[in-house]
């Protein structure tokens, strides 16, 4: 069985997608037969007759995945919405069974798989006829989640605030990832501090600013995906 892992943030422009590259960079780097996976993505660019969903080929090419980035996500938008406003104007409305057929699929030519969220982790996927949230999505994969969160100013109360929804829906937070993060700021560090105090999770690692490389142990980083 292969095994997975969901990345979600404490909001959007947090650095979800650039935290997830590195993970997966991480992983194959290591030898580790690792893949991805996204739900639905919106704000994608047009190109011709296509679209071209930017986080998927984002992380394809830091991490080297010689895959067609528009085969791991299930829904794609053009409008730069979030997805279940998207789909309601594209008229494409997202729907659980297909995005757990596309995932097993992922899932079955990889022996770990990341799985990123859209926006933070309070983000409707469809409203207007039935209630689907990321959240359905998480519990549906039957997957763990790491926060990406911001080292900045406001960074606790986000994270708090993620970190109680999640428990609130029985979803397991194995670790936090502090991106932008400067080792030389005391508002950083005490962040750090004050966010593992408060939750009792770990912050496992910290990201600076357009770093190419992730610091965290790879054996550590396996032990926190979930067999699916």
């Amino acid at each position: 069985m292969s095994k997975g892992i969901f990345i979600t943030a404490t909001g959007t422009d947090i650095g979800k997608t650039y935290i997830t590259a590195l993970i997966v960079k991480l992983l194959r780097e290591s030898s580790v037969n690792a893949g991805y996976y996204k739900a639905a993505l919106s704000g994608a660019q047009r190109q011709g007759d296509s679209l071209v969903p930017g986080d998927c080929k984002f992380v394809c090419d830091v991490a080297k995945l010689n895959l067609n980035p528009c085969d791991l996500v299930s829904y794609v938008y053009e409008t730069a919405v979030s997805p279940h406003l998207a789909s309601e104007i594209e008229g494409n409305p997202v729907e659980l069974e297909c995005i757990i057929e596309d995932f097993e699929n992922i899932e079955s030519k990889f022996d770990y798989v990341v799985v990123e969220g859209s926006g933070g982790i309070v983000c409707p996927l469809r409203l207007k006829d039935k209630t689907i949230m990321l959240k359905d999505v998480i519990t549906s994969l039957n997957l763990d989640i790491i926060i990406v969160a911001s080292a900045e100013l406001g960074t606790i109360n986000n994270v708090v605030l993620t970190v109680e929804y999640a428990k609130n829906h029985d979803i397991n937070v194995r670790g936090i990832i502090l991106n932008n993060y400067d080792e030389k700021s005391f508002l950083h560090k005490n962040n750090k501090k004050v966010i593992e105090d408060l939750t009792n999770i770990p912050v496992i690692s910290c990201v600076g600013k357009d770093e190419k490389n992730i610091e965290i142990d790879i054996h550590g980083l396996c032990s926190l995906f979930k067999e699916v």
